[in-house]
């Protein structure tokens, strides 16, 4: 490793911790490699832009835009009150309708940070007002938002293969099965606490009115079912989705729930907009720190230092789950994957492992990082909401953290979980 290396390394870790984002660390450093090392400086626009010249890419401001338009529209509520009617009546009720909601608002979110704001905005001070613990509140909602990421769309998977060519739609389709079972790991730590703390039933509701309240969300749940099906049929690819989601949110909002007004869509817009552009920017400065990675050979010489440590794959699968861990609590995950992925995907070919297990894999235990103590973001998000200490939030996440460490194993050990329905494209 020659000393332009080491320099590249040390100005990026110096600058991170100074405070300034991801993106622009990766470009500083970048920046001050090329000119000690006379390379010229248009390399970084041509990097940029090559890293950022993706179509699949088009569908990260899509489904962006797509969640916004969701939460103004009123389909978030919708989504939710169809759980409550339909779990309320059971003990702990309330905790299946936050991970129910989850689950579906997984299907056209995403994001983990963008379900526990949305879905918890209505679900933890519900849950407190019927009798739940605060930490227990703001815990499962935490612990639930995991799932958006893995139920496709998930924007992780779209930089994951972006970056290394790997089939976004096959990767979509690979995280379905991890995605329910992470659900339903979670729907039995709610039925193991809700029994144990003694928690609520609420109030039994009528055919009738668990009818209505899914004539109600139907158009909300409709909306997460042409997602899927566009996508796992062929109908469309995860770009085309994006499209469709915006077009059906923008509808079913001003037309249907008529909570989206003229006025309110400039504004949805340029927040979507924004929150795409620092993506974009992000994985543009990221392709030049990875085309110098690349050119110095850093990815071949991690490879091998990891393969000298053992040639077992069961302990180098284990050593991989547990860097992915620790990074995942400290690096925010796409910055993470576009550091990371690469590097390691070089690795997991070295064993045979699948691109697409390795893949659903890595998002996985970076997702499972937002929710693990003591700088996961989607707890800081919780606990906001919930206006509980970050400590009271982090002993109350541990069962759930374990369920979901169970999947990952799952995941990690038995590829037919994530590769079954891959392979029946």
């Amino acid at each position: 490793m020659t000393s332009l290396v080491i320099l590249l390394f040390i100005s990026f870790i110096v600058i991170l911790m100074l405070g300034f984002p991801v993106a622009y660390s990766l470009g500083i450093s970048s920046f001050i490699y090329l000119v000690l090392s006379g390379i010229d400086l248009f390399a970084i626009p041509q990097k940029m832009y090559a890293g950022m010249d993706s179509f699949v890419l088009l569908c990260i401001p899509g489904f962006v835009l797509a969640g916004n338009l969701m939460n103004v529209g009123g389909i978030t509520q919708k989504i939710v009150d169809f759980g409550n009617h339909l779990f309320g009546h059971i003990r702990g009720g309330l905790g299946y309708a936050n991970i129910g909601s989850s689950m579906i608002f997984a299907g056209i979110s995403g994001t983990a940070i963008a379900d526990t704001a949305s879905v918890g905005g209505i679900m933890i001070p519900a849950m407190k007002k019927s009798g739940y613990d605060s930490e227990y509140s703001c815990a499962i909602t935490a612990a639930s938002s995991t799932i958006g990421p893995i139920i496709p769309p998930s924007v992780p998977m779209i930089i994951a293969g972006t970056l290394t060519g790997i089939s976004v739609g096959r990767l979509f389709i690979a995280g379905l099965i991890p995605g329910i079972l992470v659900g339903f790991f979670q729907f039995f730590v709610n039925w193991y606490m809700s029994k144990k703390n003694n928690y609520p039933k609420g109030e039994k509701k009528s055919l009738r009115e668990v009818l209505s309240s899914f004539k109600t969300a139907f158009w909300a749940v409709l909306m997460t079912i042409i997602i899927l099906y566009g996508i796992l049929g062929g109908i469309f690819t995860p770009t085309e989705a994006a499209i469709v989601a915006i077009l059906y949110a923008l509808i079913v909002g001003m037309f249907i729930y008529k909570e989206i007004k003229l006025n309110m869509i400039p504004k949805l817009i340029v927040d979507s907009a924004r929150s795409s552009a620092s993506i974009l920017i992000l994985v543009g400065f990221a392709n030049v720190f990875a085309w110098i990675l690349a050119s110095e050979q850093i990815p071949q010489m991690i490879a091998n230092s990891m393969l000298e440590l053992t040639s077992n794959k069961i302990m180098m699968i284990i050593l991989i789950n547990l860097l992915l861990l620790i990074v995942g609590m400290f690096m925010e995950t796409i910055s993470a994957i576009v550091i990371l992925f690469p590097v390691l995907l070089a690795v997991t070919r070295s064993f045979g492992i699948p691109d697409i297990q390795f893949a659903v894999m890595a998002v996985l235990n970076l997702i499972i990082g937002l929710v693990t103590p003591p700088i996961g973001v989607c707890l800081f998000v919780a606990s906001k909401i919930g206006g509980i200490s970050l400590a009271r939030i982090s002993r109350a996440i541990v069962p759930f953290l374990i369920a979901n460490i169970l999947v990952l194993l799952l995941v990690s050990f038995f590829a037919p979980i994530t590769m079954w329905l891959p392979s029946l494209m």
